[in-house]
């Protein structure tokens, strides 16, 4: 019935564009911002989310919410299970405890085939699951999945026969700012008989909580939870977070037609310096119009594009805030590279930069982005040559016709070498090295 409880990500306020929160930056929708938006909640223009308060009332009766992981609120789910021809029993409730992971082993078993050792030559690692199907016809069957683990950002948890010790780290609607240490972390405890966990009971049994802790450890070396990272925005981003990238190196190309590109599998842009370069044919009898390459949407991103013959870029900074630059002369009919520079001010994170463009190699418009996005620009949003399919990044093109009337041959990023090396600390840098160990 779903993934997870209900998400607090929306903030104390709830958010206009929960993207916001999600870099970490959700104080820019000041009150008064949310305000002058509130009729338009819901509709097209909005990636809305609400408050907190929904999310812990929508939880009930469970403590906290998604990403709290230690916590019934943040993970338990109900679910239904529909096989006529293969259980007997109908409209019954079972309260054996089971996790996700157990789905896989079900349909296995019940579709009677072996779990895979090995496909297309590659061996597999062992399906961790229990299959679930010994209790679809036996509602008093004695639980088989005894033990589960539960991490996300450092807020742990284990359940073992009907226990469950629990540490709450991070809060989900602050994305920023410091962590405590994992000694500071408060375990709790609570027994077989209070599936709500309402009764805290590890000062009442130490021992039992002792032991439950040490599982954890136990299960978290075995399924490769360990070492415990509790960084929250930054692994939003593969330069910060320091893990492996879908595009390595410096520079990209893209082709015409090419579209619906997810967010990381675009080289990042994010907190540096780079330029876009597009080969594109205009027409004849025809000002250039339409998008050339854009990524992002409504909520955030950035796209380059004609109007009435011009060059344009547009940065798209949250739905908050549109920077243009428009060149002074129009694209020549027939074969062009035009091309858009950013240099990045540096000095950190989100920061804002010079926008240069050219045509031919000649420039023909600079301009200036005050802020940028420093770790995501949407959710579900995608990178398109040619034309663009989600929400529009710019308001003089719209959702639909806005294809190049023209030909985009190809496009081509490129990064500014070690541009980034501004934005990690050595001490940073180091740890992260040592984590990759």
């Amino acid at each position: 019935m779903g993934d997870n409880g209900a998400s607090a990500e929306g903030g104390l306020n709830g958010c206009f564009n929960e993207l916001t929160v999600l870099n970490g930056m959700g104080a820019v929708e000041t009150p008064e911002f949310l305000m002058s938006k509130v009729d338009d909640f819901g509709g097209t223009e909005a990636y809305n989310h609400f408050a907190v308060g929904w999310a812990h009332a929508m939880d009930t009766p469970y403590q906290w919410t998604k990403q709290v992981a230690s916590h019934w609120g943040g993970t338990r789910n109900g679910t239904i299970v529909h096989w006529p021809n293969g259980i007997q029993s109908r409209g019954g409730i079972r309260s054996q405890f089971h996790h996700v992971i157990d789905i896989a082993p079900t349909i296995l078993e019940a579709a009677a085939l072996p779990q895979p050792v090995f496909v297309n030559g590659a061996q597999q690692a062992p399906i961790e699951g229990v299959s679930m199907m010994y209790s679809f016809d036996d509602a008093e069957a004695p639980d088989r999945h005894e033990t589960q683990y539960f991490e996300m950002v450092c807020n742990r948890g284990i359940y073992h026969k009907g226990w469950t010790a629990v540490t709450r780290h991070s809060i989900p609607w602050m994305m920023g700012g410091k962590m405590p240490s994992f000694d500071e972390d408060v375990w709790e405890l609570y027994g077989p008989d209070d599936w709500t966990q309402s009764r805290n009971t590890a000062k009442e049994n130490p021992k039992k909580l002792q032991e439950l802790q040490r599982l954890f450890l136990i299960e978290a070396a075995k399924y490769n939870v360990l070492p415990l990272d509790d960084r929250r925005v930054e692994r939003l981003n593969a330069d910060l977070a320091g893990r492996p990238q879908l595009i390595r190196g410096n520079t990209q190309i893209l082709f015409g037609g090419m579209g619906r590109l997810t967010e990381h599998s675009i080289v990042v842009m994010k907190n540096k310096s780079y330029s876009v370069t597009a080969e594109i044919q205009v027409p004849e009898k025809n000002a250039a119009n339409g998008v050339i390459v854009a990524q992002g949407g409504s909520v955030g991103g950035w796209s380059l594009y004609a109007v009435d013959g011009k060059l344009k870029h547009c940065y798209n900074f949250f739905g908050i805030k549109r920077f243009y630059t428009e060149s002074k002369q129009a694209i020549p009919a027939g074969t062009h590279q035009v091309r858009m520079e950013f240099k990045y001010d540096g000095g950190g994170l989100a920061k804002g930069g010079k926008v240069n463009l050219y045509i031919g190699g000649k420039p023909v418009g600079e301009g200036r982005i005050d802020q940028t996005q420093p770790m995501l620009f949407s959710a579900d949003e995608t990178c398109d040559v040619g034309k663009q399919y989600g929400s529009a990044v710019a308001e003089d093109y719209g959702t639909r016709g806005n294809e190049f009337n023209g030909d985009v041959n190809w496009v081509q990023i490129d990064l500014e070498k070690d541009d980034q090396n501004h934005l990690i600390a050595p001490e940073e840098r180091f740890r992260v090295a040592m984590a990759l160990q």
